[in-house]
């Protein structure tokens, strides 16, 4: 089944917060409970969020009382405002809102504000179907990285539950597994949400693809010790020079990586490409709310002491240098990123 999708007039989506324990499927009847779902994480992952936030306005112009395509137009406006600050890093969700608003009023001369109506969710529903075939292009790509009985280090959680269906970073490795590679995975994690331990290890279960958990600090051990030969993460933002802002730990993992000689690939939709920041600092970094680090239990315990502080950074940006290959749909990307990224971004 599909993370999320158009069903009764209504947004339905996988709440990612009961998972592994419970597939629950929750409803989203307006576009303010669908940015909440972003903000709460009911739905995460770069491709993900930004079908939901087109499928959110797809239910804004549903429950939208305008009359004429300019009011109707500026309801729109508004709700993509509130859609666009549930997740800040990832670029996908503007992507998708802004090509929403686009394709709806590119005719609004020649419509009536139903017929506008209808175009929202046509390409919402456009660009839910085309981000599985995406994927899929970025897996066939991928997969030739993969050998035979390689151990690979997997950050997050990057399969079909962080897009439409399928995945990015995940989807390579399990693209590479159908194909009948021998993959191992080690599943760091990835605090303190613990995506890796919660998500990614729930997803590979269901492929038959054999993993172990790791704790995100392990993940050196086994790169010097020559345990694990690649390391494939996904992305929520890549800047023009190549930086990739991505979960929380990337860093960490990519130096790592990088001291030992083993390649660290990014996987991205091109949508995730942003051309307009030159570099991964000036990518806006999401600091979540402290208590997701604070409320972490050890044997159904609070850890941490009683008011305590915490800070709790969503991301990290991890220096192009650092990073072997981005593969995109279009193809796999190499240095110099400046010049690679850009063509790669303008194959049609």
């Amino acid at each position: 089944m599909r993370t999320i999708f158009w069903e009764d007039n209504l947004v339905k989506m996988i709440d990612q917060r009961r998972l592994p324990n419970a597939l629950e499927i929750l409803t989203c009847r307006t576009h303010i409970k669908v940015a909440h779902a972003i903000t709460d994480m009911a739905i995460r992952g770069a491709p993900a969020i930004g079908v939901a936030a087109a499928f959110g306005l797809a239910l804004a112009a549903q429950n939208s009382p305008a009359q004429t395509p300019a009011e109707l137009r500026k309801e729109l406006e508004l709700a993509s405002t509130l859609l666009k600050s549930a997740r800040p890093t990832a670029v996908n969700l503007a992507w998708a809102v802004d090509k929403v608003l686009r394709f709806t009023f590119s005719e609004s001369e020649s419509l009536s504000t139903e017929a506008l109506r209808g175009r929202v969710l046509t390409e919402a529903q456009r660009l839910a179907d085309e981000d599985v075939e995406i994927n899929k292009r970025m897996a066939e790509h991928g997969s030739t990285l993969i050998a035979d009985g390689d151990t690979v280090i997997h950050h997050c959680n990057t399969g079909a539950l962080a897009a439409v269906d399928w995945g990015t970073a995940l989807g390579v490795i399990r693209m590479a597994h159908e194909q009948g590679k021998r993959v191992h995975v080690l599943v760091d994690e990835t605090r303190p949400r613990l995506q890796g331990a919660r998500l990614t290890a729930w997803e590979l279960k269901q492929y038959g693809i054999p993993y172990e958990i790791i704790s995100d600090n392990a993940a050196g051990h086994f790169l010097k010790t020559r345990q694990a030969q690649k390391v494939f993460f996904g992305a929520d933002r890549v800047a023009a020079n190549g930086d990739v802002a991505n979960k929380i730990g990337t860093y960490m993992l990519a130096l790592a990586a990088h001291d030992n000689d083993v390649p660290a690939y990014a996987v991205v939709p091109t949508s995730t490409i942003d051309l307009s920041l030159a570099t991964g600092d000036l990518i806006p970094i999401e600091e979540r709310t402290p208590e997701e680090v604070l409320g972490l239990q050890f044997n159904g315990e609070r850890v941490a002491p009683a008011n305590a502080k915490a800070r709790n950074p969503a991301f990290d940006v991890t220096p192009n240098r650092l990073i072997s290959a981005i593969i995109t749909e279009n193809g796999i990307v190499r240095p110099p990123y400046e010049v690679n990224l850009r063509k790669v971004k303008e194959v049609i």
